[in-house]
């Protein structure tokens, strides 16, 4: 689909639904006692909703947050894992390969294959020029120089 489409699809589909549902949640709202447990519930929908809509008014949102909930998931895995780094500056390197490893799923890029080449190239990358070393720095300047890998 164009994004024109994809849009007017959204805003035909969703817009609605969204809508009632804001509605009915805010009347909800305003009918419970301030303490109720549902009026918290309510709250905490309520509280995120710019960011909820924000899929109906930009084709480019995604329309859910699966990419970025499969990466917590490796995350709190890493968390785990990380209570066996044996002391804190192992704690840090496994927090900092874990962040280059996820940015670089993101970016498509073969994880195995850029810490090869950054740690083979590091050593003679001057200081003001590191940051392109960073994995959307990577991709951007070399789309086919770290092609994709299964992950």
């Amino acid at each position: 689909m164009s994004d024109e489409d994809r849009l007017t699809l959204r805003r035909a589909e969703s817009r609605p639904t969204l809508d009632l549902l804001h509605a009915r949640l805010s009347t909800w709202k305003l009918q419970l006692l301030p303490k109720h447990p549902m009026c918290d519930a309510i709250g905490y929908a309520l509280r995120p909703w710019e960011e909820l809509d924000a899929f109906s008014k930009d084709c480019s949102a995604p329309i859910d947050n699966n990419l970025s909930e499969r990466e917590r998931k490796r995350t709190e895995l890493n968390r785990k894992n990380s209570l066996f780094a044996g002391n804190e500056s192992g704690y840090e390197i496994a927090a900092l390969l874990a962040g280059l490893i996820s940015t670089c799923r993101r970016h498509e890029i073969d994880p195995q294959r850029y810490l090869t080449q950054l740690i083979t190239n590091l050593p003679d990358t001057p200081l003001s020029q590191l940051d392109h070393w960073l994995p959307d720095q990577r991709r951007a300047a070399n789309p086919d120089s770290i092609p994709a890998g299964k992950v």
